[in-house]
């Protein structure tokens, strides 16, 4: 694997996304364990978002992958920001390495990461700074970093980083969806109540 990007991405916000984006495409869904052009959808967002060519996937490193969003999922399944950070920090304490500062010899400006080497495999280098991301959100906002779309035609990964209340929906048109569906629900079970 070539050097990768800056640890946070451009920022830790990006590199919180980032995971979002990745776990959108590995987390199995329903009776499937693979699906069709995921490598490639992979390495699409790995580009979207900086990293440097060429972006290489082997099926190992594809396997470790699917094991890190596993890890991941946790976080973002996490109901309070009590379990968001426990999840984190079993995390962390499993994989990362002390913080150090790297520019990939050179390559890229000076940013931080806690996987092993510049070299490390990509499972690691995405598991533990995701976690560092995430970790940085949820001291920041003190709530969880991220959390699953509610709505039951989604269920896509989200980041939370506005200072409002938690998301519930990874966005707006979800969010609209979902109020509309709810409305007119409402609505036709007023009319059947009326109607004798």
């Amino acid at each position: 694997m070539t050097a990768q990007g800056t640890l946070l991405g451009t920022s830790v916000h990006g590199a919180a996304q980032r995971a979002a984006d990745v776990l959108a495409i590995l987390l199995p869904r329903a009776g499937s364990s693979g699906q069709p052009g995921e490598r490639d959808a992979l390495i699409a967002v790995l580009r979207a978002h900086g990293e440097p060519e060429p972006v290489e996937i082997s099926d190992a490193d594809l396997a470790g992958l699917r094991k890190a969003a596993l890890d991941l999922q946790e976080v973002f399944a996490a109901g309070d920001v009590a379990t968001a950070a426990d999840r984190i920090n079993a995390l962390l304490g499993a994989r990362a390495h002390p913080p150090r500062l790297t520019s990939h010899g050179g390559g890229s400006g000076w940013h931080l990461h806690v996987d092993g080497s510049d070299d490390a495999p990509w499972a690691e280098w995405f598991l533990t700074s995701s976690c560092l991301a995430l970790a940085v959100l949820l001291a920041e906002r003190q709530a969880p970093p991220g959390g699953f779309c509610r709505s039951p035609s989604c269920g896509r990964p989200f980041v939370n980083v506005g200072r409002g209340s938690v998301r519930r929906y990874c966005s707006a048109a979800c969010g609209t969806r979902e109020r509309v569906a709810a409305h007119r629900g409402a609505r036709d079970s007023t009319s059947e109540a009326v109607t004798p």
